[in-house]
């Protein structure tokens, strides 16, 4: 029999995939995370007893396990999203995670490749083990072309392809949808990709709407083309631990540097708070001296 904790996650957990439209990924995370709590809380539990003391009690608990201060900074953000849903509801008072303070994390810019670096992997042909080297240039191309998320890339339908003002319709975190330029590059890629997808979906009955497609005709997921971009990147001569978002971090911090506007990178990221933005661009010191040179009265 399901106590009252278990019916409320439960309850959170239905509403975090309907109503926020969150990713599978979120999903699994946050079924992770809270139903460790549950069982940290135990069977008899109820929500009246959870308080703020309680929560510190069970980070205390997942330090004594070996957790760092960013898995617990983890665990405390789906408690937090957890009780200001049912606040919310009316099943709980008060949110007391709120009142709980997350872990300070060391702040980690996460490397970002060169321009030039950019340049060498998207120059010249795909490496000779790329399967469809038409649709995995295409994904290179967009992913540092239009800086979209990994999720947002493999969401794209034809249908989101506007070719008349070179743009592409995205699907972002909480149903938000953008348009995303494109420019001469993608476009060169998106053309010569479509040709080669139709030659591959010809015999198809009902071919799939989704833009990107594996060899068998089918969607292609997150996953595959999280492999895609390491493997071609590593070929290319870049390190291990590039990924997809690794191309939308460097889409932002390259246009920083070849001034735009941090607003307008904003926009085309899709982030809600410029503090995000922020945090996603690296703000080189060629930057903000030339930044300092153009702007400050007494500069020059």
């Amino acid at each position: 029999m399901k106590t009252s904790i278990h019916k409320g996650i439960a309850q959170y957990l239905r509403a975090l995939r309907s109503e926020r439209n969150a990713s599978a990924h979120t999903l699994r995370a946050y079924t992770h995370e809270l139903e460790r709590f549950a069982k940290w809380l135990g069977e008899s539990a109820s929500w009246g007893q959870v308080d703020h003391v309680r929560i510190r009690a069970y980070l205390a608990h997942l330090y004594e396990q070996g957790l760092g201060k960013t898995s617990v900074a983890r665990a405390l953000a789906a408690i937090r999203s957890l009780f200001k849903f049912l606040a919310r509801e009316g099943v709980v008072e008060q949110n007391p995670a709120a009142l709980v303070a997350t872990p300070r994390l060391p702040k980690k810019l996460p490397r970002v490749p060169t321009i030039e670096e950019i340049n060498t992997v998207l120059d010249g042909d795909m490496p000779e083990h790329a399967s469809f080297p038409e649709r995995d240039r295409l994904i290179l191309e967009m992913l540092y072309g239009c800086g979209i998320r990994n999720s947002e890339l493999v969401g794209i339908q034809l249908d989101d392809v506007h070719w008349s003002n070179q743009a592409v319709l995205v699907k972002g975190k909480g149903k938000k949808q953008r348009l995303v330029p494109f420019g001469e590059n993608v476009g060169a890629a998106l053309a010569a990709y479509l040709q080669a997808r139709q030659q591959l979906l010809s015999k198809e009955k009902k071919p799939t709407r989704a833009l990107l497609v594996n060899q068998r005709g089918g969607a292609l997921t997150t996953r595959s083309v999280g492999r895609i971009v390491k493997a071609i990147a590593i070929a290319k001569g870049l390190p291990a631990d590039v990924h997809p978002h690794t191309l939308r971090h460097a889409f932002g911090t390259h246009m920083l540097e070849e001034g735009a506007d941090l607003r307008a990178i904003q926009e085309l990221l899709g982030h809600e708070r410029l503090s995000t933005t922020q945090r996603y661009t690296q703000l080189s010191m060629k930057h903000v001296l030339d930044v300092y040179d153009r702007t400050h009265p007494r500069a020059k």
